[in-house]
C-alpha cells in the first residue's frame, strides 16, 4: 500500500471496496480501508463509481480528502493494535469507555494525530510521541470533542 505514487495508493481502496462488494477475500489493510468505508457511508458512492482518483477528488464536499480520513483510520487502528507509540492502546480504551462510542473515540484521537502531524510537519521534525499522547489524554478531561 505505501508508495509515493498517488495513484498507486489510492487504487488499493479502490481494489478494498471493490473485493469487499464481490465477496472476495481482503488483505488486513483492505480489512482496514473496508471497517472505514462501512463507517463512512458518504464515501461509498464515490469508490462505487471506481477509478480514476479524480472522480472522488471533484465529487468529495469541499475540504474533504476521504483518502486522508480513510487512512488516519487505519493508522488509528493499526496504532491501537500494536500500541505504539506506547499508551496509545490506553487511551483508546479509555476513550471508548467514556463515550460508549468507538468511532466517535476514533475521530477524536485522529484529531490529535492530525496536530501532532502538522506540528511536526511545520518544524521539519519527527512527530513527537509524548505530544501526541498528551493530547490524547486531555481528551474528554474537560475538552469537548465532536
Amino acid at each position: 500500500m505505501w508508495s509515493t505514487d498517488r495513484d498507486k495508493m489510492r487504487a488499493v481502496f479502490y481494489d478494498a471496496w471493490r473485493h469487499f462488494r464481490e465477496q472476495a477475500p481482503l488483505t488486513g489493510v483492505e480489512a482496514l480501508i473496508v471497517e472505514a468505508l462501512v463507517a463512512h457511508p458518504e464515501y461509498q458512492p464515490l469508490f462505487d463509481e471506481g477509478r480514476p482518483s479524480e472522480t472522488v477528488d471533484s465529487k468529495a464536499a469541499p475540504g474533504a480528502n476521504p483518502f486522508l480520513h480513510l487512512g488516519l483510520h487505519i493508522a488509528i487502528a493499526e496504532q491501537i493494535a500494536t500500541d505504539r507509540p506506547p499508551g496509545v492502546a490506553h487511551e483508546w480504551r479509555r476513550l471508548q469507555g467514556l463515550w460508549q462510542d468507538a468511532h466517535r473515540a476514533r475521530h477524536a484521537m485522529m484529531e490529535c494525530l492530525e496536530e501532532t502531524l502538522w506540528e511536526a510537519q511545520g518544524k521539519g521534525v519527527t512527530p513527537d510521541d509524548s505530544a501526541y499522547i498528551e493530547r490524547l489524554r486531555a481528551l474528554g478531561r474537560g475538552r469537548s470533542q465532536k
